[in-house]
Order: structure tokens, then sequence, then C-alpha cells
């Protein structure tokens, strides 16, 4: 059967539909991903490697669930979504019955460290580690014990001002740079290899009392992933 192809701009209408959470927490760095960047990352995955369609797709940390409910719209064979937050994973749900997915998506709440099994693709938006210093090694841990192909996405240290331009005027997004050193290594000590890393422009509003701008411009990188223990 052939596949079919949808548009990006589709695709990023209907994640642009997923409502946030409606009282995010500091804590757990509750930034619901923007529609744009998470329609990037999973074109990425879905046509630049064939991770999503026909794939069981898991969604570590999924919020109100926008990266789980875009694989399940391109096509995914199953999709999980877990999170640890009760509030986050019923917008979740009220999200899948809007996007016309509802069967399409299974929700948990949970740690995810209770997530065992294989999956095809694991896609996530772990915490940045802001709030709490490598909160995302743990996602990183995880997605690298039950997933094959790994798409993770991580914020950069790169603060260049002519790169930020230049991710603004990109319209591919298919820039590629090199991986943090200590992001490669802690991700080869657990039997993963970095295919790829691209970055990307994030933008957040303002939301808690410590932010000081309207809005905040950031670079975060997709890190695309294979576990060799898996393969």
């Amino acid at each position: 059967m052939r596949k079919r192809l949808i548009r990006k701009l589709d695709l990023e209408t209907l994640l642009s539909q997923v409502e946030p959470h409606p009282s995010p927490k500091p804590s757990l760095e509750q930034y619901t991903i923007p529609a744009n960047v998470a329609a990037t990352a999973l074109y990425i995955a879905a046509y630049t490697y064939n991770d999503i369609i026909d794939k069981t797709v898991l969604d570590l940390g999924c919020g109100t669930g926008r990266l789980a409910l875009g694989a399940a719209f391109l096509g995914a064979k199953q999709v999980i979504g877990v999170d640890i937050d009760k509030t986050a994973v019923r917008v979740a749900f009220k999200n899948s019955e809007k996007t016309g997915l509802k069967n399409k998506v299974q929700w948990i709440v949970a740690d995810i460290g209770a997530i065992h099994g294989k999956f095809d693709t694991v896609i996530q938006n772990p915490p940045f580690g802001i709030q709490k210093r490598k909160a995302d090694r743990k996602f990183l841990k995880k997605a690298l014990e039950v997933g094959e192909s790994i798409y993770s996405l991580h914020k950069s240290s790169n603060r260049d001002k002519a790169f930020l331009r230049k991710l603004k005027v990109s319209r591919t997004n298919t820039v590629l740079v090199f991986p943090s050193n200590f992001i490669k290594r802690f991700i080869e000590r657990h039997n993963g290899k970095i295919k790829a890393v691209y970055p990307m422009l994030m933008t957040i509003p303002h939301m808690f009392n410590f932010h000081t701008k309207r809005r905040h411009e950031f670079v975060v990188d997709l890190y695309v992933v294979e576990s060799e223990a898996l393969c």
C-alpha cells in the first residue's frame, strides 16, 4: 500500500489545535512544545528516517499530547503517551477527541520508570534541566532502554546571534550541527549512537513569575539516536 504523504502545513495546523496545560508547573518544566517545532521534529522522523508511519511510537512526558497526536496523524501503527501529571493526560485525552484521534492514542498516567517493553520509535520533549539539573538524562536513558529509534529535544548551548538569525530565516530547518559532548558521551555510555542533530528555534510565551520577557527565543537541538542495544 502506498504511504500517504501529509503536508507539513496540515500537520502544523492540526497541532495548533492542541490545548496547552491549564496550570503548568515550573518544577516539571511544563512548556507546551510549539506547533511548528513539533511538526518539524515529526516530519523529520516520518519522512527523512521513516520512523513514524506503521511504527509503534512512544511519547515520554507527553504533556497535553502534541507529539503523540502528531505521530498518530502521520500514520503510526500504535501510539502511547505517558506523563506523570494527571491533569496533562486528561487534557491530552480531550485533545485526542478534539482532533479526531481518540482511538489512535493510548494515554497512561505514570512515571516514565514504569514503562517497559520495546517500541520502534520514541519521540520526546523532556525537561531541559533548568529547574532540576540533568532532568533530561532520565528520559534519554529510558528512551534508549525501550526504543530502537529516538528523537529527543534538548536545549542547545549555542547562543550565537548570527546563528539564531539564520534559523529564523531558514524555511527547511534541515541545518545539521555537532552534538553536545556531554550528551554524546551519555548516549554512547547507554548503548546509543547519534545519527544527526537538527537545531530549531523555539519560542515560549511569558508563563511564570520568574519570566522577565513577553516571550523567550532560544535554540533547541533534535537528537536523532539509534539504540544499538535493540538493533
